[in-house]
């Protein structure tokens, strides 16, 4: 038996503007009520990250990015940094 509580995570992959995405994420933020028996996280594009931040504020939704290149900096064409 594992102590560790279950995670629901939705990663967005190329859908939503940043607008129509911060409009998912206060939507979802309505319907997830106080920390439960699970963890919830939404992973929207990198374009929206910001939008959906905001949104989220107050939240118990966890948000994660979708994807993050290894170097800090470089010539990694499409590529997303931690440091950006």
């Amino acid at each position: 038996m594992s102590d560790r509580k279950p995670l629901i995570a939705g990663n967005w992959k190329m859908h939503k503007t940043g607008i129509q995405a911060a409009a998912a994420a206060t939507q979802l933020k309505q319907r997830v009520g106080a920390p439960g028996n699970v963890d919830v996280m939404i992973a929207p594009a990198f374009t929206a990250l910001h939008q959906v931040a905001q949104a989220l504020e107050g939240s118990p939704i966890a948000l994660g990015a979708q994807n993050l290149h290894w170097e800090p900096h470089g010539a990694f064409t499409g590529e997303i940094s931690a440091d950006m």
